[in-house]
């Protein structure tokens, strides 16, 4: 099967461009000092949980080339975190969209790494409320979100809300 005639690896991309439009909105304007809040005095600030993002998908692309690696970045300033992200999203979309083997099934890489990606991008947004800089609710059903669009420039928002 040719990358793209499998469902399976093509709802996978699909999910990465979420993760992309969803992410974009959570980390950028973020606030001033942004990077060093922290909902509780044990949370990671919002600076660490973004570079954990990137270890993850960094984790995500090691695993499908079959060479599983992880490993803790420490916390870059938050536009350069901002930029690993999105490169790492890019990295993972580019393996997802060739013809490489995946040495992983594409529910174990969505159920690991990318599940727990969207959970962090909430985590953010969450953070970005308490901090005083909220990102806007949407409708995310009618967004336009595309397979292969996983860099900071993403469509606009169709239907936000307050």
């Amino acid at each position: 099967m040719t990358p793209n005639s499998d469902p399976k690896r093509e709802l996978l991309r699909h999910t990465v461009a979420t993760l992309a439009y969803r992410g974009g909105k959570a980390v950028r304007n973020a606030p001033t000092g942004f990077a060093e809040f922290r909902g509780c005095p044990s949370g990671r600030t919002a600076g660490q949980i973004l570079a954990h993002l990137g270890d993850l998908l960094d984790w995500g692309l090691s695993i499908v080339q079959g060479k599983q690696s992880w490993r803790n970045s420490e916390p870059l300033p938050w536009d350069k975190e901002t930029d690993r992200f999105f490169a790492a999203l890019k990295s993972f979309d580019d393996y997802l969209a060739s013809t490489e083997l995946l040495h992983a099934s594409a529910e174990k890489l969505f159920q690991g790494p990318v599940a727990d990606a969207l959970t962090h991008v909430g985590q953010i947004a969450m953070l970005r409320r308490m901090a005083g800089g909220p990102v806007k609710g949407e409708n995310y059903l009618v967004a336009e979100i595309v397979c292969g669009c996983v860099g900071p420039l993403q469509a606009v928002p169709r239907s936000e809300f307050d």
